[in-house]
C-alpha cells in the first residue's frame, strides 16, 4: 500500500509540474505573440505618417486632398518595390520555417521580433487607406473573437487535430486566390476571399492553440528546454499570423475608407 500511495504521490506531482509548466508555456506564446504585435502596429503607424505629407513641394505623388505621398511613401506603395513589400512577410515565414531547427531559442525570437516589424512594412498602407477609428475598433473586434477562439481551442475536450490538413488547405487556396485577385481586380472576389478567410483562420486559431497544448504535454516530459522554447516561438508565429490575417480580411470587410 505504502508503494502504491508512492507511485499515486510521483505521478500526481508529475501532473501537477506538466501543468505548471504548460501555463509558462502559454504565457511565453501569449505574450511573444503580443510583443510581435505590438512592434508590428507601431511600425506601420510610424512608417505610414513618414509615408505622408501635406506639404506639395516635398511630394512625389498626391494621394487625395491636401495629402500627397513622400518619397519614401512613392517608392513603398507606388513603385516597383511594392511587389517586394507586399510578399517580403510570406517569404520570411518560409525561410523562418526552414531555418529555425539551426538556430537558437534567443536566436528564434530576436528573427520572430524582426519579421513582426517587416510585417509593419507591408501592412503600413492601412493607415493611408482606412481611418484610424475604424482600424481600433476592428482590431477590438479581431481581439475579443481571437480571444474566444483561443480559449476554446485550449479548453475544449474535443480533439480538432482533423481539421488541420482541411484548413491549410484553405490557406493555400486563399493565397492562390488572393493572387489571381492582384491582377484581376475584382470586388466580388475580395469580399469573398476576405468573408471564407476569416472563417478559415478563425479555425486556425482554435485549432493551433490545441496543437501547442498537446505538443506541450506530449514534450514536456523529454525536458529538452531548448526545444520547448523553440516551440513557443513557433506557437506564436502561428497565432500571430492567425491574428494579422483575420484583423487584415476584416477590415476590408468592415472598414471605413479614407
Amino acid at each position: 500500500m505504502a508503494d502504491v500511495n508512492t507511485i499515486r504521490s510521483t505521478a500526481g506531482a508529475r501532473a501537477a509540474d506538466i501543468d505548471a509548466g504548460l501555463r509558462a508555456h502559454m504565457n511565453k506564446v501569449y505574450s511573444t505573440m503580443s510583443i510581435g504585435m505590438l512592434i508590428t502596429f507601431a511600425a506601420a503607424w510610424a512608417l505610414a505618417g513618414l509615408a505622408v505629407t501635406s506639404d506639395p513641394s516635398a511630394a512625389s505623388a498626391q494621394l487625395g486632398p491636401d495629402q500627397y505621398l513622400t518619397g519614401l511613401g512613392y517608392a513603398l506603395y507606388a513603385s516597383p518595390l511594392k511587389w517586394v513589400v507586399m510578399f517580403a512577410p510570406l517569404a520570411f515565414v518560409f525561410g523562418f520555417g526552414a531555418a529555425i531547427n539551426k538556430m537558437s531559442a534567443a536566436t528564434a525570437q530576436t528573427v520572430f521580433y524582426l519579421f513582426a516589424a517587416v510585417m509593419g512594412v507591408s501592412i503600413s498602407s492601412i493607415f493611408l487607406i482606412y481611418t484610424n477609428n475604424s482600424i481600433a475598433q476592428v482590431f477590438l473586434v479581431t481581439s475579443i473573437a481571437f480571444a474566444g477562439l483561443s480559449l476554446y481551442g485550449y479548453t475544449t475536450k474535443k480533439d480538432i487535430s482533423g481539421w488541420g490538413s482541411f484548413l491549410i488547405m484553405g490557406v493555400i487556396g486563399l493565397i492562390v486566390a488572393s493572387i489571381v485577385n492582384i491582377f484581376l481586380q475584382s470586388g466580388a472576389l475580395m469580399f469573398a476571399i476576405s468573408a471564407i478567410g476569416v472563417l478559415i483562420f478563425a479555425g486556425l486559431t482554435a485549432y493551433d492553440t490545441q496543437r501547442i497544448k498537446t505538443d506541450y504535454i506530449s514534450h514536456a516530459h523529454h525536458g529538452d528546454t531548448e526545444w520547448l522554447g523553440k516551440a513557443a516561438i513557433m506557437g506564436a508565429l502561428s497565432l500571430y499570423l492567425n491574428f494579422i490575417n483575420m484583423f487584415m480580411m476584416l477590415l476590408q470587410l468592415f472598414g471605413n475608407r479614407e
